[in-house]
This record gives C-alpha cells, sequence and structure tokens, in this order.
C-alpha cells in the first residue's frame, strides 16, 4: 500500500465525487417532478465538477504514487477492498468526466421532453460509474463500475433514441457485454495468482509468457471494442446516431476513453512481455483504424455518422501513441483523449442543435444555414478545425505529439498515419462548406433560428479549452509528466532485465 499517497487523510473527495451524483439521483425518486429533475441534476452536476477542481489544487504533480487514496475494507474474506485514488493518467480523465456532464443537461433542456426525470436520473447514474471506473484500485469495485454504466447507456439509447434505436442499443449492449466476460476472465486469472485484487499489486510481476499473452488478449480485446477499434467498432455508428444528444457526447467524451485509459493502467503494466510482443500488430491495426475511419467518414452524408466515424480514426492515434513506449507519444496519447473528449463532444452537441431545428441530420438539409445562424456556424468552425488538428488547436498538441513519438520509433509508421490527418482535414472542410455556405440549390433555411444564451453558454467552454490546451498546454502536460515518465521508465527497465528487445519495425 506505499503506491497511496494521503491515505484516508482529510476529506474524501474521490468519495464524493463518485457517490454524490448517486445520492442526487435518488432524491429524483422522493420528488420526481420533471422540472425539479433538470434544475436538480444541473445542480448536482455543476457542484460535482466544481468539487473535482479540488484535485487540482492538492495534487503534488512530482508524486508518482495515487494520491487522495482512501482504503476500506469490503469483502475480507476475498481480500476485497474499497479503494481509489488518483494519479497523473487518470486526473484529467476524472476533471473531464465531471465538467462534461452539466453541459449534457443544459443539451437536455429541450431535447428531451417524455421521461425527463428517468432520463436525468440515468445521467447521474452514469456519473458515478464513469467517475469510479478512473479511480477505482481494487479490481472488483472496477469492473462493478464497469459493469454499472451498461445500463444507463441502454437505457439512454432504448428510450430516448431515434428510430433504430432498439437495434442499436442492444448491439452497444451485447459488444461491451462480450468483452466485459472477457476483462472478468482476466481478472480471475490474476486474483488466482496474486491472491489479490489490488491492481498495483498486480503490476510488474513475474508471470510466464503463455499466461501474459493470455491475460494481455483478455484485456485488449475488452478495451479493444470499448474505444472502439477497427474491426471492433461496428457498434459506435449505430450508437452515436441513434442516441440522443447528451448520450452521444457522453460516449465520444468519456465511455471511448475508457478504453484506451485500460490500455495504459492495465496492459501495459500488468502484461508488459506480452504488450511488447504484440505492439507490432496492435500499431498497425491502429493505423488501419485511422484510414479507415478517415475514408469512411468522407463517404458519410449523415453528420451523426461522420463525426462517429471520424472517432475511429482520431481514437486510432490514440492506440497509436500508447503501443509506441516512449514518454512522448504515451503523453500525447492521453492528450489526444482529453482533446477527443472536448472537441468531438462540442461537435455532437452542434449536431444536436441543428437537429433540434430541422429535425434532420442530413448534410442536404443542413445546407447553407451560416447566413442565418452566424453564432452557431462560428462555433463550428473553430470545432471543425480542432478535430484535424489545425495549428493553435487542442488537437494539434495531442496528433503532434503521438506523430513525434511514434516517427522515434518507426518511420513507416508515422509516414502511414499521415494520410488519417489529410483525411480528417477532407471530411471536416467538405461538412463546413455544406453548413455555411451549401450550393445554389439551398433548402429554405429562413425559417432557422440562431443560438440562444443557453446553447451559446453550452458551447463556449469547449472553445475555451480548445484554445487553451491549443496555446498553453503545459498546465495540463505537468499534471501527467510524473506518472507517464515512471510507466515509460518502468518499462525500458522491464524490457532491459527480461532481454526482450523491442519488436518494432526499423
Amino acid at each position: 500500500m506505499d503506491v497511496l499517497a494521503n491515505l484516508n487523510g482529510g476529506f474524501p473527495l474521490l468519495s464524493f465525487l463518485i457517490f454524490f451524483p448517486l445520492a442526487g439521483s435518488l432524491v429524483l425518486f422522493v420528488y420526481p417532478k420533471e422540472t425539479f429533475a433538470k434544475y436538480w441534476t444541473l445542480a448536482v452536476t455543476i457542484i460535482t465538477a466544481l468539487m473535482s477542481l479540488g484535485l487540482l489544487f492538492g495534487f503534488d504533480r512530482t508524486s508518482t504514487k495515487y494520491q487522495f487514496a482512501e482504503l476500506h475494507t469490503w469483502i475480507p474474506q476475498f481480500n476485497i477492498n474499497y479503494v481509489v485514488g488518483v494519479d497523473g493518467i487518470s486526473i484529467l480523465l476524472v476533471i473531464l468526466t465531471t465538467f462534461i456532464m452539466p453541459f449534457c443537461v443544459l443539451a437536455s433542456w429541450k431535447y428531451i421532453s417524455k421521461r425527463v426525470t428517468a432520463f436525468m436520473f440515468c445521467l447521474l447514474i452514469m456519473e458515478t460509474s464513469m467517475v469510479g471506473v478512473f479511480v477505482a484500485l481494487d479490481f472488483i469495485l472496477f469492473y462493478v463500475l464497469w459493469e454499472f454504466m451498461l445500463i444507463p447507456m441502454y437505457l439512454l439509447i432504448a428510450i430516448w433514441g431515434g428510430p433504430r434505436k432498439v437495434y442499436a442499443s442492444i448491439k452497444f449492449f451485447l459488444y461491451t457485454l462480450a468483452g466485459s466476460v472477457l476483462l472478468l476472465v482476466a481478472i480471475i486469472a490474476l486474483y488466482m495468482k496474486n491472491g489479490s485484487f489490488f491492481i498495483p499489486d498486480m503490476m510488474w510481476n513475474e508471470y510466464s509468457m503463455v499466461f501474459q499473452v493470455l491475460v494481455f488478449l483478455a484485456f485488449f480485446l475488452a478495451f479493444a471494442i470499448k474505444v472502439p477499434m477497427f474491426p471492433v467498432h461496428t457498434w459506435l455508428p449505430a450508437a452515436h446516431v441513434e442516441a440522443p444528444t447528451a448520450g452521444s457526447v457522453i460516449l465520444a467524451s468519456i465511455l471511448l476513453k475508457m478504453g484506451t485509459y485500460g490500455m495504459l493502467r492495465f496492459c501495459l503494466p500488468i502484461t508488459p512481455d506480452a504488450s511488447l510482443l504484440l505492439a507490432p500488430y496492435i500499431l498497425w491495426l491502429s493505423i488501419a483504424g485511422i484510414i479507415y475511419g478517415g475514408f469512411t467518414a468522407l463517404a458519410q452524408h449523415d453528420m451523426k455518422k461522420l463525426i462517429a466515424y471520424s472517432s475511429v480514426g482520431h481514437m486510432g492515434f490514440v492506440t497509436l501513441g500508447i503501443f509506441v513506449f516512449n514518454a512522448q507519444g504515451i503523453q500525447g496519447a492521453i492528450m489526444q483523449m482529453i482533446n477527443h473528449g472536448v472537441t468531438t463532444g462540442a461537435l455532437f452537441l452542434c449536431v444536436g442543435m441543428i437537429y433540434e431545428r430541422t429535425h434532420s441530420r442530413e448534410l442536404r438539409l443542413a445546407t447553407g444555414v451560416g447566413k442565418f445562424m452566424p453564432w452557431y456556424v462560428t462555433f463550428l468552425v473553430f470545432f471543425c478545425l480542432s478535430s484535424f488538428g489545425f495549428p493553435g488547436t487542442n488537437s494539434f498538441i495531442g496528433e503532434f505529439l503521438v506523430l513525434a513519438g511514434t516517427f522515434r520509433e518507426n518511420e513507416i509508421l508515422a509516414l502511414a498515419a499521415i494520410p488519417g490527418a489529410v483525411l480528417a482535414a477532407a471530411y471536416m472542410l467538405r461538412m463546413l462548406q455544406k453548413i455555411v455556405w451549401g450550393g445554389t440549390d439551398n433548402p429554405d433555411q429562413s425559417y432557422l433560428t440562431d443560438l440562444n444564451i443557453r446553447e451559446i453558454v453550452t458551447l463556449a467552454p469547449f472553445l475555451l479549452f480548445v484554445f487553451w490546451i491549443g496555446l498553453g498546454p503545459e498546465p495540463f502536460m505537468n499534471l501527467m509528466d510524473a506518472s507517464v515518465q515512471q510507466l515509460v521508465d518502468q518499462l525500458g527497465q522491464w524490457q532491459q532485465h527480461q532481454h526482450v528487445a523491442t519488436l518494432l519495425l526499423p
């Protein structure tokens, strides 16, 4: 337990962030009025977001330990404990989660008109499970929270989704459940070896290569489905298209990051030999996802599908950065996780706003709205520029670091990834051209109204982070630097100790 800092000392901030939304959801059972539910859920998510800032003020950027740690006995017969903590890899993901949720509530203010209380209840349950996943340091606690979020996400799609909501929700549930079964098998296998579910105790142990490969494959498939990586990505476009706006934002901004977080937290330190052995295959799968996602997005006429397929490409950059095993690549991957959460979440909010006005996500019905919605297209332009990594925006920082890290290890891989960035510019500029100007036969858009105050307040913070991270990323990089460097150093030491030569192509 020497990896835990501030153990049970002071205010239990992480437990507050986990359980305050859960407690807030129970209030909706007592007083289920729809108007109250909206204001109450907004208040709970805002308080949670503001409280999460306490992580920044008390975080030691030079420490590699898990900070704000809490340890309580849960099921002593099986050595299962309630253990939570954050380090430089998880702290930004926790804050991203808490700050995304108030905007999901605002985006649903008018969009959700039926079963409003139940919808808000699902949002609060989702927040509890998502924050918990990023801070859990006991595998049973992690798995319970990982599974816990399946039900509210399924309900968000199945009840408040589009015309094919049943198909999309079942496909999402089955894919994710299949990955969860593999994850459980890996957890049980590690428990049989270690006699504990405490995650740090399982890291950097001398497991046999066969055991590592089997555990790695179970982990990797579970997390690859969640990312999702090519070719297990097919649930994502259906889920995004049919989900309500808030559901799409949660999927893009937070849920996809759980897969790449799992790869960083579990695959690399628990199965390092297997990670080194199988890295070349994963790197080329990442390249395939980048190129496939770009070409498929370029062919879409549904705005939500376009952004959904772009996520396949963007998350390919994240997995590429993780498995080059150097500090630049991993830092770029974490930054790109945050950047994707900000930019793609904002793009889905923009699609939801145009859908509320035109009742369509088709590009041909949204052409030429720039003449009548100048505020809307102003926001959209900057988010699209960010999406394809325009210099000065947040995504440029992440992609630059990933490509720089990849060039250090393998120039061929880096060159193979560059067309993905070109394709991203192509499909985003194509969408912009149609929405802002269109052609000579634009549909009548004169009935459209520009963004209201609520919608501007919803989008403005995302734009702030687009430029803050893009122009001044140092505060964000400093948070993760010590933890990332420790991970890279341990991988290097392990590789040298085990005489495992890197298998990246020269």
